[in-house]
């Protein structure tokens, strides 16, 4: 059993229980809020559904600047 946590528009706590971590999830994108997934010796926290950069931008629109390529490598180069 998963436990999907949240806060409504009026700043009270919801609750909504799932047989599933996939069902859970899916509700955690469909609401489209800053959630926690409980369960089965887990906790997992955030906004589901985030998947896309586009044109350097992420679905909310902030800026996304992170790159690897910039850090592969920094740990033998300092070192060094």
């Amino acid at each position: 059993m998963f436990t999907v946590t949240w806060k409504d528009a009026e700043n009270v706590i919801c609750k909504q229980e799932f047989d599933s971590l996939t069902l859970a999830m899916e509700w955690a994108k469909e609401i489209n809020c800053f959630v926690t997934i409980a369960g089965n010796g887990m906790e997992a926290i955030g906004i589901f559904g985030v998947d896309s950069v586009k044109d350097g931008k992420c679905p909310d629109g902030v800026a996304y600047d992170w790159n690897k390529a910039s850090r592969i490598g920094r740990v033998k180069r300092e070192r060094g």
